[in-house]
Formats: C-alpha cells, structure tokens, sequence
C-alpha cells in the first residue's frame, strides 16, 4: 500500500502535540511515522507491521530522511509485541485495515492491508488500551460506516472520545471517513468538526490545503 489520502489525513490531522514517545500500527511504507516525525521534532517514534516487505520499504524511507536517528522501524505483530515496550506511549496512531466484510484480494500484501484478518479493530484497541499511558491519545481514521462500532467497542476497552472529524468528498456527497482521537481519562466536551476534501473534481476546499500543504509538493 502506496501513499494514500487516508494515511495523509491522519498524519496531517493528529495532535502531536508534546507527545515523547509515539507509536504507528501498520506503518506499510512508514508515511504517517515520517510525517508524525516532521511535525515533532522531539518525538521518539516507533513504526510496526507484519508485512516483511512493507518493513523493508519503510526502513529504507526511513533511513533516506532526516528523522532516522529518532525513529525505529520493526517486523510485529501488535498483539503479541504489545506488553514488551518498557515504556509506555503518549500516543499510537494507526490506518488500520478495514475491508473486514469485502472480498479478499489475491494480492497477500494487499489483503493484509486492507483487511481486518490479521488486526481486527477490537484486537486494535486492546492492544493499544495495555501500552498506552494514563494521559496517552490514540488516533485512528476508519470509514464512516464503522462509527457505532468504533464508539462500541471504545466503551468497551475504556476508551473516551477526544476529538472527531467527519471527512466528506464533496459538499453533497454521503460522509465517507471518520478521523477520531481517543483518551483513557473522559472529557465532558469532545471536539466535533467537519472536512470537506473537494468543492468539484480537483478543486480542493481551502480547509484541506491546510491541513496537507506540507506533505504535498503541488499544494
């Protein structure tokens, strides 16, 4: 999986804020770390997949930046390496896969991709409730179709909404992603907004220029 508007909204949107230690889920060619390290200077950054090849891929991007000295690339499977960090993380991020109920691909590192048969979202949340710490955030973008499970299952692993994007296409069009911040201390009023990528075909909104003018050249 290539550079893709949804790795580029979540990289783009997340607070980073003063996080130290931060945490990307599925990197696949490691876009949301490296962007997460542009935005922080300070941060320590630790990038996982299962995918050999994305490891391979990300390592080597990782290694052509100028983040490399803070930044560790690893082969992990989240739910088996989840309890080994000794520390725990200000923040994890992660694009998780989300075709659970479409077709498989053919393509065995795309269908690890873009599919929940290795991470299932609760499994995502488990894990990431045990090494995140008491303060911590998680950042996840997901289809809009996965809100109430999403809020389910966040009630479930003690989860609290922080703060909520809902990604529109096209001013008219039906909601399509949903980027979300999530907390283990609740907050009486999570922050709520809209973003609408383009007003017509290739005339994108002022919001989303933004938002992503430093991660795309011709912007």
């Amino acid at each position: 999986m290539k550079v893709g508007t949804d790795g580029v909204l979540l990289g783009a949107w997340t607070d980073v804020g003063q996080s130290k230690n931060i945490l990307d889920v599925g990197t696949g060619t490691g876009l949301i770390a490296l962007m997460v390290a542009q935005r922080n200077p300070a941060a320590a950054i630790w990038a996982i997949d299962i995918d050999s090849g994305a490891v391979v891929q990300a390592k080597e991007n990782v290694a052509n930046s100028s983040f490399a000295d803070r930044m560790t690339v690893e082969l992990c499977d989240f739910r088996h390496c989840a309890s080994q960090w000794p520390n725990k993380f200000d923040l994890i991020i992660s694009n998780p896969p989300w075709f659970g109920n479409s077709l498989l691909s053919p393509d065995a590192g795309r269908t690890k991709a873009r599919h929940s048969v290795s991470l299932t979202l609760e499994e995502l949340l488990h894990s990431a409730a045990g090494c995140l710490n008491q303060y911590g955030t998680l950042a996840l973008i997901l289809p809009f179709d996965k809100r109430e499970e999403l809020k389910a299952m966040s009630a479930k692993h003690g989860f609290f909404l922080k703060r909520e994007t809902i990604v529109y296409p096209l001013p008219d069009s039906l909601p399509k992603r949903l980027l979300t911040e999530w907390m283990r201390l609740p907050l009486e009023n999570p922050l709520q907004s809209r973003l609408i990528i383009e007003h017509a075909r290739h005339q994108y909104s002022g919001e989303f220029v933004d938002l992503v003018r430093e991660f795309y050249l011709y912007m």
